[in-house]
């Protein structure tokens, strides 16, 4: 392996914590090799990979935005740009002044080769896209991100993942142990399980969780998002039973309304989901729900979202909202459909949901008042060096004093 010892690499990753993950992979192979690893807005910046996400307007807008910025500080730096955007809209990247490469999601396993072949002057043949490309971030904290699936099957409406991430694929379940084991001997003591539709492993999602829950060193997992009809009961008894899975949920519902699910083909109703999130409940107690909802799908009118804010507040009752305004994707069906509402409409809504996830996490946090809860110390507050944060097993956030010691272990914490 040549040594690159001086040479620096940057990487900036937008959207989900699968691409975190997978920008984690992606930057361990320069730094092995012996690249210095910076930010991506540093000076003398040798290599500078851009991970793109394209779930709304504002996401590509975004990518845009950073690559002329990265180009504007480091004009001579190779510039190599993937993920979902770069995949849907290749030729609008490779119009970017400074880009120097771009590959499509399913060659993002080629993109260290690719940019070496680039910085050594030597012609660019296309590599062999991985089948699928394993996962899982390295960082200060001591909570990791661990991909276990890629693409779906589901196709929704609105949705232009599956065209960028392609069809639903499994990594190994002994590549998932070995990273896992990896990560323990680093020092890890908390995975999230990621990936774009996890529910639809091969096989099944529940052997997965068992053999991740032997693996010595590991104290907590989580899983970042499942479709509630995969999200089955013979799982949710298995995690209840005390397994190492923490009280923490999320859950994408999309819209509170019927109607709205049927247009978005959706694979399942309110009443499925108020039914499993009950379920959960009587198995597990008071547990944290993350909910996914988007507001201002094509069509909704004032009943559809009144009856959404009424499920949502008055039926499930989460513990937090993550709020996204429908954004037209090219070439989804969604796009093509009539009705498209006005940005001060979907504007208006989200500002609804936000207060009303503001108002339900403040009633679930207060509900632990007074309670001694396990937290893991994961590193400084954001801004403030004085003071250190967690996340308690339900995914309530506690700050403290800083206090080196404590990092990477969980003590008992009244809140």
């Amino acid at each position: 392996m040549a040594d690159y010892t001086g040479k620096k690499i940057a990487v900036a990753t937008l959207g989900c914590k699968l691409n975190f993950a997978e920008s984690s992979a992606i930057a361990r192979k320069f730094v092995q090799s012996g690249f210095q690893e910076v930010s991506a807005y540093s000076s003398g910046v040798d290599v500078c990979v851009v991970n793109t996400c394209t779930v709304t307007e504002h996401s590509d807008k975004k990518c845009r935005n950073i690559i002329r910025r990265i180009h504007k500080l480091n004009p001579g730096a190779i510039i190599a740009v993937t993920g979902c955007y770069a995949t849907l809209k290749k030729a609008e990247i490779e119009a970017i002044e400074g880009v120097s490469i771009v590959l499509e999601q399913d060659k993002k396993g080629s993109v260290y080769p690719r940019c070496l072949e680039l910085l050594e002057g030597s012609l660019c043949s296309p590599a062999s896209a991985e089948h699928i490309f394993p996962a899982c971030s390295f960082g200060e904290r001591t909570r990791s991100f661990l991909k276990v699936q890629d693409g779906c099957n589901y196709f929704c409406t609105y949705c232009a993942i599956p065209y960028a991430r392609g069809r639903s694929r499994s990594v190994p379940l002994d590549v998932i142990e070995a990273q896992a084991k990896e990560l323990s001997c680093k020092g890890v003591k908390e995975i999230v399980l990621t990936g774009v539709n996890i529910g639809d492993y091969e096989g099944g999602l529940l052997p997965v969780l068992k053999a991740l829950d032997r693996v010595d060193g590991i104290e907590r997992y989580r899983i970042s998002s499942i479709e509630p009809n995969l999200l089955t009961d013979q799982m949710i008894d298995w995690i209840s039973s005390g397994t190492k899975f923490q009280p923490h949920f999320h859950i994408p519902l999309q819209s509170g309304s019927d109607s709205v699910l049927a247009r978005m083909h959706r694979k399942y109703d309110t009443a499925l989901f108020a039914s499993k999130i009950e379920y959960i409940r009587k198995a597990m107690g008071d547990v944290f729900f993350g909910i996914d909802v988007i507001a201002g799908f094509p069509g909704e009118t004032e009943e559809e979202f009144d009856s959404e804010v009424s499920f949502i507040r008055d039926v499930i009752k989460p513990a937090f909202l993550h709020v996204f305004p429908y954004s037209r994707r090219k070439g989804t069906l969604a796009d093509r459909m009539e009705g498209h509402l006005p940005e001060i409409v979907k504007t208006a809504r989200v500002r609804v949901l936000e207060d009303l996830s503001d108002s339900l996490h403040a009633q679930y946090r207060q509900r632990f008042d007074g309670s001694l809860q396990q937290v893991l110390w994961e590193g400084r507050v954001k801004g403030n060096p004085k003071l250190m944060g967690g996340y308690t097993g339900n995914y309530l956030r506690v700050e403290r004093s800083y206090d080196q010691s404590l990092i990477g272990h969980i003590t008992e914490v009244e809140l």
